[in-house]
């Protein structure tokens, strides 16, 4: 099978106690015979001490924004710079497990998809506040109604493209609705989502989460745009 490059894009926001771990955990991840890994951090202007941190860490890439723009500029900024054939979004914290991506990565390396959703709630519902899962289940069925393919994880961090695909889907997101956007353009061109089953260690807002309610109703406006204003 011919050799892959997997472009890692992380964005980072005042992460400085998970950073170096998250990092770690994605560099030591063996995804296979034949495939390597293109690590790219976007520090979107952390003042905690993140990019100092970054400075200090071997064999990533690290792309520094002036301002705080937000997870969607972060990614846009991020696959700017990608070389790998293959991208998924990892998260800077410690909730979603990088050993998972073996299993993404296969469908895609066989041809069989473009697109591939790590899905949380394939092995089961996962330990996370009530609220949050309610979002969560209110943007997959959202997701699965306005968009024609059953959906179970439309907010999953762990969201893999072919490259060419992403970058052809001209992306607008500034902040969280990314993933709706993808997952609406996605549809829209015609690419059936492969959802994996994954791992899943929800953190707090004590312990650094950041999105809010807000978000999750900016979510659902986003699929809903997409879905009827070309």
């Amino acid at each position: 099978m011919a050799p892959l490059v997997l472009t890692v894009l992380m964005p980072a926001y005042n992460e400085i106690d998970t950073i170096r771990e998250a990092i770690r955990r994605v560099c030591e991840t063996d995804l296979g015979e034949g495939i390597s890994k293109e690590v790219i951090v976007i520090d979107d202007a952390s003042t905690d001490g993140t990019r100092e941190v970054l400075a200090e860490i071997p064999g990533i890439i690290v792309v520094k924004h002036a301002r705080n723009q937000g997870k969607g500029a972060a990614i846009r900024s991020g696959l700017a710079r990608a070389t790998g054939d293959v991208v998924v979004i990892q998260d800077a914290d410690l909730e979603y497990d990088p050993a998972d991506l073996r299993a993404m990565l296969t469908p895609i390396r066989h041809g069989k998809a473009a697109v591939v959703y790590g899905s949380r709630f394939l092995k089961g519902r996962p330990r996370m506040r009530l609220a949050n899962y309610i979002a969560n289940r209110i943007l997959a069925w959202s997701a699965t109604l306005l968009f024609g393919q059953r959906i179970t994880d439309e907010a999953t961090c762990y969201k893999m493209f072919r490259t060419d695909v992403l970058r052809a889907m001209n992306l607008r997101a500034e902040r969280f609705e990314f993933c709706p956007e993808v997952t609406a353009k996605a549809r829209r061109a015609g690419y059936r989502i492969v959802e994996v089953p994954i791992s899943y260690q929800a953190r707090t807002l004590a312990e650094g989460k950041k999105i809010t309610w807000r978000d999750g109703l900016e979510a659902i406006w986003t699929l809903v745009k997409y879905r009827f204003v070309r």
